[in-house]
């Protein structure tokens, strides 16, 4: 019986998720009893009334309510993003726009009796301004995870005090201008914060988002210094045009998300492509003299012959072989026989051109492939022997190590190479035998 293929596993939902969630549902309760808890403004410059096609019933909506729901749909999308992509900053993102709306429904309407009014439109303000102050935060999770400490927390309450008591006492004077003055300080940080972010890496999406940022700072900064209370002339017109802007925040910032998925990606590629180098890299390199192995050979010998018979370039191989290396291995051991083995091959790849090649051919045994006649095989290969027996490194081996070399030329209609490997072998046995008579 065959088994179906099983199909993708949904992704897991990371525990901050529920964390989140149950803050922006608290957030949603929140907003939605002070929507029906309130009696909602009905001048012309602060609704939109839109008659139902049933009957008589009126809706009517503030601007301020209407950007608060925009808000909380902007937080909920940021929430959808966060089961797919867990990261800090998108958290601290749902946290923020969560804030910004519940502040905007709380001062949408008005209530009675007035001093409750008062109180809830400065802690409106201080919600708008720990938003800020969360969009700072995100900015810097994006670099690294943050800590959050007790401390944030007993600094901020004092200001809540401030922002909920003063107004019922002097109405919105103590509130307005100091409140939209900090969202505007905490804007700017943010905005500066995120366009810090190019430094680190190129990305379109903080651009936006660091630009939309500055632009709601400075409109917090105008609101501030131009208007005198939040039911001035205008205060409409500029919160219109700040939830546009704020819309424009909003799409940087999923642009962002998109931005950090596709370097993620792009950096596993780059990591994965390093691996393969590596792993190609052990594969056809001798982990114990770094010189290339035979599977490299039978590699790159094909290619080789093509560039010598298109280009009519010469090609000779030298087979190097270390004298009385096993009396080495019995009398010191394998590790001094490793050692020079090591040796010879770093002499071997300090002394031949890095256009040539050189090999492990196994054992105490190395071949190197050269771009040259073999009459001048033969002349650099008695170089060789004698360089090595006056090299630093020769001189701290034991007396009797010599190389003995051997060289054959590689013909324009050579097909079997392995045969002039073999030729190559057999002059070395026979100058071996030479210097040893």
């Amino acid at each position: 019986m065959t088994r179906l293929p099983a199909r993708d596993a949904m992704p897991r939902v990371p525990r901050q998720f529920w964390v989140v969630s149950l803050a922006v549902a608290v957030i949603l309760i929140m907003a939605a009893a002070s929507t029906y808890a309130a009696r909602p403004a009905m001048s012309a410059a602060q609704t939109i009334t839109t008659n139902t096609p049933i009957g008589p019933a009126v809706l009517t909506i503030g601007p301020r309510a209407l950007a608060g729901w925009a808000a909380l749909v902007i937080s909920g999308l940021m929430l959808l993003v966060f089961i797919y992509r867990p990261r800090q900053f998108i958290a601290l993102w749902t946290t923020g726009w969560a804030l910004t709306g519940l502040s905007l429904f709380l001062a949408s309407a008005e209530y009675r009796p007035p001093m409750l009014g008062w109180m809830l439109y400065g802690v409106s303000q201080f919600l708008g301004v720990i938003a800020a102050l969360v969009f700072v935060l995100s900015a810097d999770a994006y670099r690294s995870p943050l800590r959050f400490r007790r401390e944030y927390v007993l600094v901020l309450v004092p200001v809540l005090l401030w922002f909920a008591l003063a107004p019922m006492v002097l109405e919105a004077t103590p509130v307005f201008a100091p409140g939209h003055l900090m969202i505007a300080g905490a804007l700017a940080a943010a905005a500066v914060a995120h366009l810090l972010l190019l430094r680190q890496l190129w990305m379109l999406g903080a651009m936006v988002a660091g630009a939309g940022l500055l632009v709601l700072s400075a409109l917090n900064a105008w609101t501030a210094i131009a208007l005198p209370s939040p039911a001035a002339d205008g205060a409409a017109n500029l919160l219109i045009i700040s939830a546009v802007v704020y819309l424009f925040v909003a799409g940087g910032m999923q642009l962002m998300t998109f931005e950090d998925v596709t370097h993620e990606l792009r950096e596993s590629n780059r990591e994965l492509a390093r691996a393969k180098d590596e792993l190609s890299r052990a594969a056809l390199t001798d982990p114990l003299t770094g010189c290339r192995n035979r599977r490299f050979f039978d590699e790159v010998i094909g290619r080789e012959l093509q560039r010598h018979r298109r280009y009519s370039i010469p090609l000779s191989l030298l087979f190097v072989d270390i004298d009385r290396f096993k009396a080495i291995n019995d009398t010191y051991g394998h590790d001094v026989g490793d050692e020079v083995l090591k040796q010879v091959a770093a002499f071997l790849l300090a002394h031949i051109r890095e256009a040539d090649y050189v090999f492990r051919w196994g054992g105490d045994e190395f071949l190197a492939l050269l771009s040259c006649s073999e009459a001048e095989a033969r002349t650099r290969g008695a170089a060789l022997e004698t360089a090595f027996t006056r090299s630093p490194g020769a001189q701290g081996m034991p007396a009797e190590v010599r190389l003995s070399i051997g060289c054959a030329e590689i013909k324009d209609d050579e097909t079997d190479v392995m045969s002039l490997v073999k030729v190559a072998d057999d002059r070395m046995y026979e100058n071996k035998r030479r210097a040893a008579s």
